[in-house]
């Protein structure tokens, strides 16, 4: 082994990476399709994962730009993810030749790697998507059959629906509108033309983004078109003029609330796209679907989910609005197609079509509920329910056709085209992007995915290049004791994102048919899950995780993860872990993270758009004399300068952030804790509140300052 990896030191290229990154984030679901067959939470870049595994494999005076892109094969050398989540670990280590092992809590996430890693073939997709195309997909498409705007036969794109609740005034049923432009592009001020929904006969008429006032066609009716009934959480009456709370009033007796259909997208024979009121005829249809949904019901083989919301962060929102059975996200007439798809596709005779077509069924749920949302035109029209990582009821939900047309986005047969096949198409030869200065088209570097997905072994004896899969508490894997060369991973969230009452969504569903990983139970919570609102319980967890990668690796092997929080605890808590865990952080390095205009991302006024690479060596393995406070601090400071001169714009957060990773190598070294002589959470309090040097100024304004005289960093 080498004994010393160019990913400990400091000429690491964490620029060159994330100039990839950022790249990649703009459209990772087609550059890496193998991670986005089926929804998981912070999916990293493959991109970064790559360069990562190669910075820990190659010696200290290697060149990672170059051997990025030449074939490689570690036939021999094992890596290890303890939080597998979408499995970006195990994908780019397996292009390396590695043998990799895969373990997660949550079996909707090992069960979603098992089927985007294993063995997917093109023909047979195609062959049982197509008769599934000519039953059930006929069946289903009859549910959006409509007329346009000449009477003619068109199909129903989206129908849009509007969330009520009752005034407590008058009694009132108030529609819930932000404002009355209900369809725009994503860029307004360069596309400003919208359509507009008159608030006194659901007419949609086009308008532009800066109309302060406009006449409905249909009805003559003047109105304000950015003012709607409902601002914030306060919602007033159309009636009475009344001002009333919206959860309170849209949630009555424990139940959901009521929604009223009021539009739609229709797609004309001739191709066109017209935006309609919902007519007597939609109304009527939609009844239909209810009382046809009651009858089929009474089928044994029609099943629904029958799992109600357990209480936690992120699924009390909902149930506040009443939501208490996972079946409640959606519609009558979602129910009825999805019901026909399910039982359609749990009847497929061969394993292998059905498990993968199972798993696209699921990850099809996100965008057909009644939390999904439009985004209007230009970046595809629906937006998943998922988009704030919270369980946040939508009042203007969208409902999409749900096997959808050649021009509609989220659907099953969009989504067979864009997610499964891409991965089978990866699979055979996985690409990688070239940096913006050796030249344009992807690159293909690796051998093809072999599908060779085994079931856990825990006597070490690992085939060459095989994937191996497990789902439990990775403080207990049952692996051998110094197994293992390399563990590399990205822990969960510790406080915002719990994945396990988020995917319970998703289980509900899957649990009506176990298989793989997918067994029955009514949650995938777990108690050894390493997520926890509370920073000692989070650091407790993360520590027993470390403890068990300690002892699994090899005496001179490395722990690698990706890291980042915007509070002192969640730095003061992984400090904790990685001392309790016996390790040494021996470096970190910045890399561009998940794409900056994610919603949680674009809304923050400071927003974290860097990861940390926290690089550790057991402490009894560690050589040489760990970074002063003040050494610590000048690296980081050149680290942020490389940054910039890679054309890298960073939040104050940012920059806070590599500094504060940065401290991690002497905050857990033995001489830094000794020299503070308390424990991690008082030395790193004691590191921050030190004086401090200022901030330093990245972006392209920058003029290569050392230090600027801004504002102080902690």
């Amino acid at each position: 082994m080498i004994d010393r990896r160019l990913i400990e030191t400091d000429h690491f290229p964490f620029e060159f990476l994330s100039a990839l990154a950022k790249r990649e984030s703009w459209r990772k679901e087609v550059h890496r399709p193998i991670y986005h067959v089926h929804k998981w939470w912070a999916k990293r870049l493959g991109s970064v994962f790559r360069g990562l595994t190669l910075g820990c494999l190659l010696g200290e005076d290697e060149d990672l730009t170059h051997a990025f892109y030449a074939p490689r094969d570690y036939t021999g050398v094992t890596v290890f993810d303890p939080f597998m989540g979408s499995g970006t670990t195990l994908g780019e280590a397996h292009k390396l030749g590695l043998t990799a092992l895969g373990r997660d809590i949550n079996p909707v996430a090992v069960e979603a790697v098992r089927v985007a890693l294993g063995h997917l073939d093109e023909n047979v997709l195609n062959e049982t998507f197509a008769a599934l195309a000519r039953d059930v997909g006929a069946r289903i498409g009859r549910l959006y059959e409509t007329q346009d705007s000449r009477g003619r036969a068109a199909t129903v794109l989206y129908f849009f629906w509007v969330m009520q609740a009752a005034c407590p005034s008058c009694s009132a049923s108030v529609d819930l509108f932000p404002s009355w432009i209900r369809a725009r592009n994503a860029y307004p001020k360069r596309k400003p033309a919208v359509q507009v929904v008159c608030p006194g006969c659901d007419s949609w008429f086009p308008g532009l983004y800066t109309d302060k006032e406009v006449t409905c066609p249909s009805c003559a009716l003047r109105f304000d078109p950015r003012k709607g009934t409902v601002r914030g959480a306060q919602a007033s009456c159309q009636s009475c003029g009344e001002t009333f709370a919206v959860r309170q009033a849209s949630s009555k007796g424990g139940r959901p609330p009521s929604y009223r259909l009021y539009g739609k997208l229709a797609l004309t024979k001739d191709g066109r796209k017209e935006y309609l009121a919902a007519t007597a005829d939609d109304q009527r249809a939609f009844r239909s679907c209810g009382r046809l949904l009651r009858q089929e019901l009474q089928r044994e083989s029609f099943r629904l989910p029958t799992l109600t919301l357990q209480s936690g962060h992120n699924t009390r929102q909902a149930m506040a609005y009443g939501f208490r059975e996972w079946r409640d996200f959606f519609n009558a007439r979602q129910l009825l197609a999805l019901g026909w798809l399910h039982e359609a596709i749990a009847a497929l005779p061969e394993e292998e079509g059905r498990d993968a077509f199972l798993t696209l069924f699921s990850g099809v749920l996100e965008f057909n509920n009644m939390f999904a949302s439009y985004k209007g035109e230009g970046t595809g029209a629906v937006r998943h329910m998922f988009a704030h990582h919270i369980l946040k009821p939508e009042r203007t939900p969208i409902e999409a056709n749900l096997w959808g047309t050649r021009k509609s986005s989220g659907s099953f047969a969009g989504l067979f085209r864009g997610r499964l096949l891409r991965a089978v198409r990866y699979h055979k030869a996985p690409t990688e992007l070239r940096s913006a200065t050796s030249g344009k088209g992807p690159v293909v570097c690796s051998r093809p995915f072999t599908g060779a997905v085994k079931p856990w072994r825990q006597d070490g004896a690992y085939a060459a290049r095989a994937l191996y899969l497990s789902c439990g508490d990775s403080a207990s894997t049952g692996l051998a004791p110094g197994s293992v060369d390399l563990v590399l991973t990205d822990p969960p969230f510790f406080d915002n994102v719990h994945y396990s009452e988020l995917a319970d969504f998703f289980y509900a569903w899957q649990q009506l048919v176990p298989r793989g990983f997918v067994k029955g139970g009514s949650s995938t919570r777990a108690k050894g899950e390493v997520q926890d609102v509370d920073a000692d319980r989070f650091a407790e967890k993360l520590a027993a995780v470390f403890c068990e990668a300690y002892r699994v690796l090899r005496h001179d092997g490395l722990l690698v993860f990706t890291y980042h929080h915007s509070r002192d605890s969640g730095w003061t808590a992984l400090a904790e872990a990685i001392l309790s865990g016996r390790f040494r952080v021996v470096n970190a390095h910045p890399l561009k993270a998940e794409m900056s205009v994610a919603a949680p991302k674009a809304q923050a006024k400071e927003p974290i758009q860097l990861d940390i690479a926290i690089v550790c060596r057991k402490a009894s393995a560690a050589t040489g004399k760990g970074l002063s406070r003040q050494l610590a601090l000048e690296a980081a400071e050149r680290k942020l300068l490389r940054l910039a001169d890679a054309g890298f714009t960073l939040s104050r957060n940012d920059r806070r952030t590599v500094f504060l990773g940065q401290l991690l190598t002497t905050a857990t070294s033995a001489k830094g804790i000794a020299a503070f002589g308390e424990d991690v959470e008082a030395a790193l309090e004691r590191l921050a509140s030190a004086p401090s040097p200022q901030e330093v100024v990245v972006g392209a304004e920058a003029s290569r300052p050392t230090v600027a005289t801004q504002a102080i960093l902690f």
